[in-house]
């Protein structure tokens, strides 16, 4: 039975860990709750409280990390509002950790976000440029992983997280002024999300021990309506108040392809319409 630990039990994490766990996996799991422990335990998960901090990591990170083969890491950068976070700094921290670790294969969850807003078609062979904080932090993180030589990284890089308790709409609803209504919309499911993860362990297992090569996906569902149209049809839906756009200025935006998902992965998109 293999290991695995997952870094960051979240709104994705979680329902990962139950899923790998149901497909015969051991899960080694972590929150920064100790109120969700009791959470972790009793799904099958064995527990920690693990804390990452720019200058130190609280909780046991050597033993969340024994006896994995695979490490997840599920943890956004901090980077909304006023908050002015060093992700770069706490990904730099737990690297030592791995190293001397029994894990050598770790799966970064990214974001779309490195890739500018520059109304262009984009491909993994499309060069990272982010427009926001969050993204640099982000790419960098990237690159610091997935230059160490003692383990091999695969980055997913998901559109805009979507699911049944979760969608930009009911943020968006009733608000004035919104930007970008010609952009087009980059979402994934919650159910596509842990599916793609899913075919990366698959794809690791087919490729054999010594392939240690680095790879990139990207992971957006192949339906990109202007932002425009969809909310509004959305809103609709949901009997909520409708959005209202700024029409005054031009859009911008980008259209993320995951062609390589499917080409590589063999990954067929369970939810391509929301």
């Amino acid at each position: 039975m293999k290991q695995i630990s997952i870094l960051g039990c979240g709104w994705l994490g979680l329902p990962l860990a139950k899923t790998l766990l149901e497909k015969g996996f051991s899960i080694n799991g972590s929150t920064t709750s100790v109120e969700k422990i009791a959470v972790l335990e009793k799904a099958g998960i064995l527990p920690f409280q693990i804390n990452l901090f720019e200058d130190r990591i609280e909780g046991n990170i050597d033993l969340f990390l024994s006896n994995s083969d695979i490490l997840i890491i599920d943890i956004p950068p901090k980077l909304r509002g006023n908050s002015t976070e060093n992700f770069v700094a706490k990904i730099q921290n737990i690297i030592p950790f791995i190293e001397k670790s029994s894990v050598d294969k770790v799966i970064f969850v990214s974001s779309t976000s490195v890739y500018a807003d520059d109304n262009s078609i984009i491909t993994e062979e499309t060069k990272p440029n982010p427009d926001t904080e969050s993204g640099r932090q982000l790419l960098e993180a990237e690159h610091i992983l997935q230059s160490n030589k003692n383990f091999q990284t695969t980055i997913v890089r998901f559109g805009g997280l979507i699911g049944d308790d979760r969608h930009p709409i009911k943020f968006l609803a009733g608000r004035k002024n919104i930007e970008n209504p010609i952009g087009p919309i980059n979402l994934i499911h919650q159910i596509d999300c842990i599916g793609i993860i899913e075919a990366i362990l698959k794809h690791s297992e087919t490729s054999g021990q010594n392939d240690k090569s680095n790879e990139v996906f990207n992971a957006v569902a192949p339906f990109h309506p202007t932002r425009k149209k969809y909310y509004t049809k959305k809103a609709i839906d949901l009997d909520l108040s409708l959005p209202e756009f700024d029409e005054s200025k031009p859009s911008v935006g980008k259209t993320i392809l995951s062609d390589k998902v499917e080409t590589v992965l063999n990954y067929k998109f369970e939810i391509k319409r929301y």
